[in-house]
């Protein structure tokens, strides 16, 4: 007989604000270490100059990480001109001298024009894009080659902030797979000086917004004073612009074992799209996506993701064990 699965302390959405120099592992591994187990994920990587929105998915949440891959994220970010870099950020080697160019807002504004809208975009050879099943950064560091082919990515908005000298600043929103490193490589090759990323600040994956983060300083403390609760978003609040219904208990047992389940029309609730004034226009990209709804039971517990076979009879896409009995 299995051993069943033990329920983490916390369970649902951490927002944490990474620090430049560490990698979004780094980040899952400090809050590991603090809160005491591992069935931690989290949404979307950060690479290590950045800071800003890491999403922490603790316990059973981590099995939602797919129902967020469409989200929108906004960056904050400052492009270098006048030399490109090996990784198309600060932390690589310069690939020539520094042209010091002089900026202007009307040369940079035409400039980033042809880069919003649905475009094609190479990612950097640093990145962790697999080519046969190896992640292209690691082949790039032993100098071996590196092709990576065009993606098509959504840019909704790269809006010219401010220049001061040879640099930048910008506020991005894009879809899902697209590098701003590339953006300011792609920019700076365009102008003919070369660019790259100077510094970049994600500010919102979703609903997730940098207004909720907190630092590790700060979910070390809040553990601590065993207040950690207190700053993750529970389970029955994640995804919430997905409709839901609450069933009874006959059915919550045909669902965990994976059974179809009717669910009449009148008892189906619309979701609510809570995006933030520093969140992104709309919370997903311009694509299609299943419908889709939560399921919660008569205790109001998030019980599964389903989606829709035929008109009012719903499967099952993933189900979460349930806690153990107390």
């Amino acid at each position: 007989m299995s051993k069943p699965k033990s329920i983490p302390p916390f369970e649902g959405a951490l927002v944490v604000n990474k620090p430049a120099g560490r990698t979004s592992h780094d980040v899952v591994e400090a809050v590991r270490h603090l809160v005491g187990f591992r069935r931690i994920g989290h949404l979307g990587t950060l690479d290590p100059i950045a800071t800003g929105v890491l999403v922490l998915l603790l316990g059973r949440a981590t099995r939602l990480a797919q129902f967020y891959s469409a989200r929108r994220k906004r960056y904050l970010c400052t492009f270098r001109f006048g030399f490109a870099t090996d990784t198309y950020d600060a932390a690589g080697e310069a690939l020539g001298p520094d042209a010091a160019p002089t900026l202007t807002r009307d040369q940079l504004e035409q400039l980033a024009r042809p880069f919003i809208g649905r475009i094609e975009q190479t990612p950097p050879s640093y990145s962790a894009k697999k080519i046969h099943g190896r992640p292209a950064h690691e082949l790039a560091r032993k100098k071996k080659p590196v092709e990576l082919k065009p993606v098509e990515v959504d840019v909704y908005q790269l809006k010219l902030l401010s220049i001061e000298g040879s640099s930048a600043r910008f506020e991005i929103e894009c879809g899902p797979g697209t590098y701003v490193r590339s953006l300011a490589h792609d920019m700076g090759r365009a102008l003919g000086f070369g660019a790259h990323v100077s510094e970049i600040t994600r500010t919102a994956v979703g609903e997730f917004t940098l207004d909720q983060a907190i630092t590790l300083e700060e979910v070390a403390a809040a553990q601590a004073a065993r207040k950690l609760s207190d700053r993750v978003i529970p389970l029955e609040g994640l995804l919430a612009d997905l409709p839901r219904v609450k069933v009874l208990p006959v059915v919550e047992r045909r669902i965990r074992h994976g059974a179809r389940f009717t669910v009449p029309v009148s008892q189906l609730q619309p979701g609510r799209s809570v995006v933030g004034q520093s969140g992104p226009a709309q919370l997903d990209a311009d694509r299609w996506k299943p419908a889709r709804m939560r399921v919660f039971s008569s205790q109001e517990k998030l019980i599964a993701i389903a989606e829709p076979v035929v008109p009012r009879i719903y499967r099952p896409v993933i189900v979460l064990e349930s806690e153990p009995a107390a």
